[in-house]
């Protein structure tokens, strides 16, 4: 809710706009745990979304780029936790990179690569049978 102009003081227009942006300005950047993992207390970044970037090289400009509401301070942050537990972290992201992994080769055991034309065939031919399924044959005798 916008704060209430209060004597002698202005509303601005941020103040509307994001009434608690000075708040927000002002908290000290943490990481925090809230059940999804580890992540920054101004923003629901996880470190484990920076971690790759770490990993690359990243340049701060590189890694704002890709992620526009993150500050310099937030990625100090973080950066600073990641080197301090980087084994932990680089051992973590390895096991979540291979459970993705081992999840998209299921996913294509289960749905092959049929080619594009066959897919687009398939497809074609299922939103024809929904299409004359939902068609009402009114009976005007």
């Amino acid at each position: 809710m916008p704060r209430r102009e209060s004597a002698g003081e202005s509303l601005q227009s941020t103040d509307v706009l994001f009434p608690n942006s000075r708040d927000a300005m002002s908290q000290e950047i943490q990481i925090v745990d809230r059940g999804r993992g580890l992540q920054l207390s101004t923003t629901r970044i996880t470190v484990q979304d920076l971690v790759p970037y770490f990993q690359d090289g990243c340049s701060y400009e590189e890694i704002i780029r890709w992620i526009p509401t993150l500050t310099h301070e937030e990625i100090a942050v973080v950066e600073r936790y990641y080197r301090e537990h980087q084994a932990e972290l680089d051992e973590q992201d390895r096991r979540i990179r291979a459970y993705r992994d081992e999840q998209i080769r299921l996913q294509q055991l289960r749905f092959p690569d049929e080619g594009h034309e066959v897919r687009l065939a398939r497809l074609r031919e299922g939103l024809l049978k929904r299409q004359s399924d939902d068609c009402v044959v009114v009976d005007r005798s």
